[in-house]
C-alpha cells in the first residue's frame, strides 16, 4: 500500500528564478525552466547535496557543521506573496526579492503543507518538502532597497505565508506554467509534541 497519497491539489508554476550568487545578494533572477538534479536547482546558489548549517538549526547543530542539504529550493505561493504584500502597504511584492526559486498559485494555504509532501511535475521532477521558510531579514533588505522604510515590516506581515523548502527526489525540468501535483504523507498530529 502506498504511503503517499496523490490529492486532486494542483498548483501551477506562476513564476520561476534563482538566485545565482547569494554573497552578493539574494534576490533571484526570473527564469522559463529550471533543471531540478539531486543536488538541486542547476545555477542555483543554494543547491548542493550538502551545506553548512545555520541559525536556523543551531539547536541541533553547531553553526557551520557540514548538513545534508534540504533547503535547495525555495517553493511560495501567489496568494500568499499578495497577501503578505497587502499586510505591508504594497501593491507587489516582487518574487524576485525574497529569493524564491519557485511560486506556486492554485494551492491553498500553501505554507501549511506537511513537511515529506511531494510536489510532482509533467517531467517527473519531484520536491519533498522539507519544512516551513520562517521570515527572516535578508528578503526585508531587498524590500528596503525598493522600498525605503517597508522592508521593516516584512518579517511580521509575512509569519505562516514565507512558503516551505524542499529538496529533489527526482530529477527533471520544471518549466514556467508547469502544474505540479500534490502528493501527501499521512497526517497524524504527534500527542507528544
Amino acid at each position: 500500500m502506498p504511503v503517499l497519497e496523490k490529492t486532486d491539489l494542483t498548483g501551477r508554476a506562476a513564476w520561476l528564478g534563482l538566485v545565482a550568487d547569494r554573497p552578493t545578494k539574494l534576490s533571484a533572477d526570473p527564469v522559463d525552466r529550471l533543471e531540478a538534479r539531486f543536488a538541486g536547482l542547476v545555477g542555483e546558489y543554494h543547491s548542493g547535496l550538502t551545506r553548512k548549517s545555520c541559525s536556523r538549526v543551531r539547536t541541533q547543530y553547531p553553526v557551520g557543521t557540514e548538513i545534508r542539504n534540504t533547503r535547495q529550493v525555495t517553493i511560495l505561493s501567489a496568494e500568499e506573496l499578495a497577501a503578505t504584500a497587502a499586510a505591508m502597504g504594497l501593491e507587489h511584492l516582487a518574487p524576485e526579492w525574497v529569493g524564491a526559486n519557485i511560486v506556486l498559485t492554485g494551492i491553498p494555504d500553501f505554507t501549511l503543507i506537511p513537511p515529506s509532501t511531494r510536489l510532482i511535475f509533467p517531467s517527473g521532477a519531484s520536491l519533498v518538502v522539507d519544512m516551513e521558510n520562517e521570515p527572516c531579514q535578508w528578503p526585508a533588505k531587498e524590500i528596503e532597497a525598493q522600498h525605503p522604510g517597508q522592508g521593516k515590516g516584512y518579517k511580521s506581515a509575512a509569519k505562516g505565508r514565507r512558503g516551505v523548502t524542499a529538496w529533489v527526489e527526482r530529477e527533471g525540468a520544471i518549466v514556467l506554467g508547469d502544474s505540479c501535483t500534490v502528493h501527501l504523507p499521512p497526517q497524524r498530529i504527534w500527542p507528544h509534541g
